[in-house]
């Protein structure tokens, strides 16, 4: 049976320390998605993202390079998994390539909503931000 996961990768013009910082700051979050936002950078820390809809906890931090996080939203169902969100910010020409990978999901109908929903609400304001 094939994993179900969601693989998104694009350029930021910033440098890997700031991507990385703005992933795990509320303020650099928000600012980054327009969500509302509560982060810290320490393993163990649980999180919450686009105004509570998004939540998990911090698994592992490999300082300016990787975040690997669970990942649930309010819409699963309580009997539901956590999903595992990997965040990887490398260097590149152009600053860091952000690589996303949203693993653990219980459906295609999931892979495909959230696949949306990265794009719409992670990606493009992203891009917004960092590359205007």
């Amino acid at each position: 049976m094939e994993e179900l996961k969601i693989v998104i990768a694009t350029e930021l013009n910033v440098d890997p320390a700031t991507a990385y910082n703005a992933w795990l700051d509320s303020d650099g979050h928000e600012e980054m998605t327009g969500g509302g936002a509560s982060f810290t950078n320490q393993v163990g820390a649980e999180f919450t993202a686009w105004d509570g809809y998004i939540f998990g906890k911090i698994l592992e931090l490999n300082p300016n390079k990787r975040v690997l996080q669970t990942w649930r939203t309010s819409e699963f169902e309580e009997s539901t998994a956590d999903s595992i969100v990997e965040v990887t910010f490398a260097p590149s020409d152009n600053g860091t390539l952000f690589t996303l990978t949203h693993t653990a999901l219980d459906s295609e109908a999931s892979v495909e909503k959230y696949s949306i929903g990265w794009e719409q609400h992670y990606i493009e304001p992203m891009l917004t931000h960092f590359n205007s």
